[in-house]
């Protein structure tokens, strides 16, 4: 029987910076800091992720993303010994010239070249490609660190047999599956014991996200429409997805990966004037 591992991987764009409040691109090159907002933002979404063990935490070398992290460890209950790993191939999307300069200022340079806003590449800037590529080196470096780090975990429990070469999470995709998402923190990781945080960026998760669900066939939530599922997340937003690896030649796989809900902010609700 092939050997498997299953495990959560948790999305949260880092809180609100004074840059994101007043519309202007920040990128790569302006490392800003969490403003008041964005703190109390990171002190939330840490309080709803409080009772998930994190096993792994990756982060975006951008100071940003490092302090969103840093406050959900700190309100976790089980990730006392837990070291969050710097990783530049998580930081923004790079906007070039952009960076620095108001939205709108993006938006104008997008029509003077007769293209939409998110198709556009300033001078300088990363396109959406480039970006693609960065998060699939991501993935590969994070599939072969959680196979050093847990081994074929609990195999026999999540896998079944294969079909068209991607297999049937049997046990723990009728878990996931079986009951819709409630808004609970801890919404489809029934029967799941390794969990992965990935704190990161707007539109560096929009593109992994569109990734995982296009180009690696992540299978939807019922009555999930793709336009809400690769909307941009907001700040603190969380998105979550069960990831299925198996055994290979060449290493580690991704035999299935299913999404359990994207861009989530229940958290925010009951902070005044914050979402």
């Amino acid at each position: 029987m092939s050997r498997t591992l299953t495990f959560s991987l948790t999305f949260v764009r880092h809180g609100e910076t004074q840059y994101n409040r007043d519309k202007l691109l920040q990128g790569q090159g302006v490392d800003t800091s969490l403003s008041e907002t964005g703190v109390q933002q990171g002190e939330a979404v840490g309080r709803y992720l409080r009772d998930i063990p994190f096993n792994n935490v990756f982060v975006s070398s951008l100071q940003r993303a490092q302090q969103t992290a840093e406050i959900i460890l700190r309100n976790n209950t089980h990730c006392s010994g837990v070291e969050m790993v710097l990783d530049p191939l998580l930081k923004e999307k790079g906007f070039g010239i952009a960076e620095g300069r108001p939205k709108e200022d993006l938006k104008n340079m997008a029509n003077a070249a007769g293209q939409s806003c998110r198709d556009y590449t300033p001078p300088g800037g990363e396109t959406f490609e480039e970006v693609r590529l960065r998060f699939k080196k991501f993935l590969k470096a994070l599939f072969q660190q959680m196979l050093v780090d847990h081994g074929w975990l609990a195999s026999d429990t999540c896998a079944g047999p294969t079909q068209n070469g991607v297999a049937a999470l049997n046990g723990c995709t009728a878990a996931v599956s079986g009951i819709a998402p409630s808004g609970l923190a801890v919404d489809g990781i029934h029967g799941v014991q390794v969990h992965a945080l990935v704190v990161s960026h707007g539109a560096y998760i929009r593109i992994a996200i569109k990734h995982l669900v296009e180009d690696l066939k992540c299978s939807l939530p019922t009555g999930a429409k793709m336009s809400q599922v690769c909307s941009i997340c907001p700040n603190t937003g969380i998105s979550r997805f069960i990831v299925t690896l198996s055994q290979s030649e060449s290493g580690p796989v991704l035999s299935a990966v299913r999404c359990i809900f994207t861009n989530r902010t229940d958290h925010l609700e009951n902070l005044d004037g914050v979402k």
